[in-house]
């Protein structure tokens, strides 16, 4: 919070600019509406022109015609412009139709223009009690001597005992209307910056996508050294804080349980009068679904940067090869050039060729074998009644039949899991047939393993007694590729 650092924000940064701007009133009300309250990540620029071309009519019609003199695709040009930076222009793949979305800076404006509002009602509690368990996870999380875990663990059951035989009495505590709307002013708030928080998780992927694509521009060495960069740096930017805390929520939110338990929780707490006197926006009700939809807007833009970034490479790999044929073209043409008037004097050098000679007493002296001592034995024959029938029983696993089931698969594809072809035929030999495809994954063809997604195997296997059941296996994802 220096002189020099705030200098430099209120003239850099995009929020500062917004809030700065004498169009701050027109872009953050229309920007809210057309973005923010219906949680909206990208809009055509036909659909946004024709929504903001509305607003300035009905603006002119109360502020005159002077108002607002431009058009509304330039403004919406003039704000994506690299000076202002309040909107994000640009183009799907296979599509030349402009897309506009907000950059997190116009998020945090918003946000921030959104708090100065006077509020009915302000409360402090439930912050205090959030604060209270913040503290009480992390000293909890970091006592390293057992027999205080177990004591703190009891006592919690010992309140939990109390409060049974409470609610058992009929003394059963309810939460006032001031409690129930101070915690409900904290949900609310705290599910809008999370929704806010996955644009900003968006903007970060896409800004190391375009200092990778600059690396990758300006790199002189070999194509494995930079191969082998990038990857360690997205190995580190899955492994950090950010990336741990991301992948553990995204986890979470994906559970059906933990989805169906927050319909059933934010019905239930909707109804309540208290609640309800508030006027809660009608999206409340499917905020989650809002969190599962930004999520997912966000994995779909990692993979269209991993895509671009693959597109890329091939596309430098395209150049490096086609210079080196205008090479040998060069080499080619030069030749037949010499063909025709071959030039005085020397023109090329070759080696001499030479013959390897081997002495004869280089050769190493003949070895003779060991003979092996037969024993003169009489065979007796044995008393013991075995039965041949078990050497019949032997599970014998055609890997060349598997081979050929992932190649056919790949045929279509360039990556097919493990549980997609046991899905697509069966596994008949268990998990014999199961082990053998590991070994072809390891030794045949390319394939990875994803550590953090789990994937059952399921098979139907014969009992003794004739039964059939089905047996499960649980291993993490194998992926098969090209």
């Amino acid at each position: 919070m220096d002189y020099a650092t705030l200098d430099s924000l209120r003239t850099h940064h995009p929020a500062w600019r917004l809030l700065c701007s004498p169009h701050a009133p027109l872009a953050a009300s229309f920007l809210h509406r057309v973005f923010v309250m219906p949680n909206v990540r990208a809009i055509a620029a036909v659909d946004l022109a024709e929504a903001l071309e509305d607003e300035l009519y009905a603006l002119r019609q109360q502020l005159g015609e002077e108002a607002f003199p431009k058009t509304a695709l330039v403004y919406l040009n003039d704000w994506a412009a690299p000076d202002k930076g309040w909107l994000r222009k640009f183009y799907r793949p296979g599509t030349d139709e402009a897309q506009f979305d907000l950059t997190p800076a116009t998020e945090k404006a918003l946000s921030w223009l959104a708090q100065l509002s006077e509020r009915q009602f302000v409360g402090t509690e439930s912050r205090l009690l959030i604060l209270f368990g913040l503290l009480q996870q992390m000293s909890e999380g970091s006592e390293t001597d057992p027999a205080k875990r177990i004591a703190e663990l009891h006592k919690k059951r010992d309140e939990i005992n109390a409060e049974i035989a409470r609610i058992a009495a009929g003394d059963i505590p309810l939460l006032d209307d001031t409690a129930l709307k101070d915690r409900f002013q904290q949900f609310t708030q705290g599910a809008r910056e999370l929704l806010g928080d996955f644009r900003e998780v968006e903007y970060n992927f896409r800004r190391l996508d375009r200092s990778v694509r600059e690396r990758i521009a300006l790199w002189e060495g070999s194509k494995g050294a930079l191969l082998a960069e990038i990857m360690g740096e997205r190995d580190a930017i899955a492994d950090s804080d950010q990336g741990r805390s991301f992948r553990a929520f995204w986890e979470l939110l994906l559970s059906s349980r933990r989805q169906e338990e927050l319909t059933a929780m934010l019905e239930q707490v909707l109804a309540l009068p208290a609640v309800a006197e508030l006027k809660p926006d009608a999206r409340t009700r499917r905020v989650h679904y809002d969190w599962l939809e930004a999520g997912e807007h966000a994995q779909r833009t990692v993979a269209q940067l991993s895509q671009q970034l693959r597109r890329f490479l091939d596309d430098k790999a395209w150049l490096e090869n086609r210079r080196i044929m205008d090479i040998l073209r060069g080499i080619e043409s030069k030749a037949l050039a010499l063909r025709a008037a071959p030039p005085t004097g020397q023109v090329m050098e070759l080696a001499e060729a030479c013959a390897d000679i081997e002495l004869a007493m280089e050769r190493p002296l003949y070895t003779p074998t060991i003979k092996p001592v037969i024993a003169d034995l009489a065979l007796q024959a044995g008393e013991e009644s075995l039965d041949p029938a078990a050497l019949f029983e032997q599970i014998v696993v055609d890997k060349a039949r598997l081979t050929r089931h992932i190649r056919h698969a790949l045929q279509d594809k360039a990556q097919v899991t493990l549980a997609e072809l046991t899905a697509a035929q069966p596994l008949q030999q268990g998990l014999a047939e199961l082990v053998a495809y590991l070994q072809l994954g390891s030794e045949t063809f390319a394939s990875t393993v994803d550590e953090y997604t789990p994937e059952p195997i399921r098979w139907l296997a014969e009992t003794d007694e004739g039964k059939t059941l089905t047996r499960s296996a649980r291993l993490p994802r194998v992926i098969f590729m090209r």
